[in-house]
């Protein structure tokens, strides 16, 4: 629980483990508010924060040593785990009444397990996945889905407040937050892959890629994903592909996600599990480091569009 002592007036300061693509514009906005301490252990992800004003910290412990709190953006449950509680874990250093910020997507089982360890440490757990990718991080213009104690949530609201538009508290435990960030996922990633499969087709049949999506959006069709990655599908076939915003693994994580989520509950879930095996496809073909886009490259290997 946040130490309630704390002068409000005083500026924050934040740590930000994980500068890649969400958390350096993260960072990156944070600056403008607060003293930022960034952690990468890519020495020219580091540099590129402190551009913006953030301290150049070797150590992750070196960041937190001295934080309010501590945004934290991994990959992983197990990075989470090792990040915080590890060998070299930062919850050793923080200062009592701190707050953990987790802003990644690991599933509501792996935030649960280390919030029960976290119990008696005097560090607290916020869980806050982030939707919107790294263009509305740079902006504050986050979805953030937030679980966790009032109070707790409390002393990071700050933060959650300089990155995010709509900042929704789901739940009061850790791993709420999770839970809906899962539901989002699957009907993303469902989209993803219909917004592919819709254009495979309008390009088997000889249509104009552009005039057909502007149609689309027109009418009851459209959606935000097809407006979103339609054009960046476009583009997907050009030399480099279209702009890597969100990478397809990413979809082959956050789907496993949801897979494991429905079988362990019982939930039938079929679409989504035939949109993972499209993101799986992806990936085994050598997309996983391209923009989700790329996807319809599984089902349009030649850009007819």
């Amino acid at each position: 629980m946040p130490d309630q002592s704390v002068d409000q007036n005083r500026r924050l300061t934040v740590a930000v483990l994980g500068l890649g693509a969400m958390g350096l514009p993260m960072a990156r906005r944070l600056s403008q508010d607060f003293a930022v301490r960034g952690f990468d252990i890519d020495p020219a992800r580091r540099a590129l924060a402190a551009v913006d004003g953030a301290a150049d910290c070797r150590t992750a412990r070196e960041a937190a040593s001295a934080a309010d709190v501590v945004l934290v953006a991994v990959r992983n449950g197990e990075q989470l785990e090792q990040a915080l509680l590890g060998g070299e874990g930062v919850v050793a250093v923080m200062p009592a009444g701190a707050v953990v910020l987790l802003t990644s997507t690991v599933g509501v089982e792996a935030v649960r397990a280390v919030a029960d360890r976290l119990a008696g440490t005097g560090v607290a757990l916020v869980d806050a996945p982030l939707s919107g990718g790294p263009l509305r991080a740079a902006q504050g213009d986050l979805l953030i889905l937030v679980g966790g104690d009032p109070s707790d949530v409390a002393g990071a609201r700050p933060v959650l407040d300089a990155l995010g538009s709509t900042v929704t508290v789901v739940g009061r435990r850790p791993g709420d937050g999770q839970a809906v960030k899962t539901v989002n996922q699957l009907l993303c990633g469902v989209h993803i892959a219909a917004a592919a499969e819709a254009l495979a087709l309008a390009a088997a049949l000889g249509l104009d890629g552009p005039a057909t999506l502007e149609a689309l959006q027109a009418g009851a069709a459209g959606s935000f994903m097809l407006g979103n990655r339609g054009p960046r599908m476009l583009e997907a076939y050009d030399e480099g592909g279209a702009e890597v915003l969100s990478r397809l693994d990413i979809f082959v994580k956050d789907l496993g996600i949801v897979g494991d989520a429905t079988r362990r509950l019982g939930v039938p879930s079929p679409v989504a599990a035939a949109a993972e095996q499209l993101f799986l496809l992806g990936q085994a073909q050598g997309l996983g480091a391209e923009d989700d886009s790329a996807v319809i490259r599984v089902l349009a290997p030649e850009r007819r569009l």
